[in-house]
């Protein structure tokens, strides 16, 4: 257990590094003179802070997920694992709908710098819920087919890190692209 953990950790410390990369970028070419679209004048903070929501309360459900997985309540760890799937699907609708309502008014990633650190960034987080969605499920079917004693355990503890992981990137990325472009 204190294998996979550490490899997960690991794991994430490196994809960490891309994020802060990502993040940067947004920030240097923010501060320049931009023509054409940008953030205060192209995105909703609060349509998508609602979506937020739904990907901030999936943090909450994989943790119960979790200690149902603990208290040996199997029924309900199911419940919980589908719970965070379902609002990490919701949130990636919300993103979704936005990237087609900017490429609507021809704001892409080719548009401008804007449109390119704006879309690798959220691209960027985007996959990564995907990839957590597509590990989350694989949990489910796993759960769904069998037991959890064991090595079994550990894909629970490290995925649920994982999706804290993209959870608190979420909030560092919306407060830089969403917030910040605002104050």
């Amino acid at each position: 257990m204190a294998n996979n953990k550490m490899l997960i950790k690991f794991f994430i410390a490196s994809e960490s590094i891309f994020f802060v990369m990502l993040i940067l970028a947004y920030i240097n070419f923010h501060g320049s003179n931009v023509e054409g679209p940008n953030a205060v004048n192209s995105l909703n903070p609060l349509r998508t802070g609602i979506f937020s929501l739904f990907l901030l309360a999936s943090s909450l459900s994989v943790w119960l997920a979790g200690r149902s997985l603990v208290t040996k309540n199997h029924f309900m760890m199911k419940i919980w694992i589908l719970v965070t799937i379902i609002l990490g699907a919701v949130f990636i609708y919300g993103q979704a709908s936005e990237w087609l309502g900017l490429i609507a008014q021809n704001i892409t990633i080719s548009r401008n710098v804007f449109g390119s650190t704006f879309f690798t960034l959220t691209g960027f987080h985007g996959f990564h819920v995907c990839v957590g969605l597509l590990m989350l499920s694989i949990l489910l079917g796993l759960a769904m087919f069998g037991d959890f004693k064991g090595p079994k355990s550990d894909g629970v503890e490290c995925v649920s890190i994982y999706w804290h992981f993209v959870d608190g990137v979420w909030i560092v990325v919306y407060s830089v692209i969403y917030l910040w472009a605002f104050l």
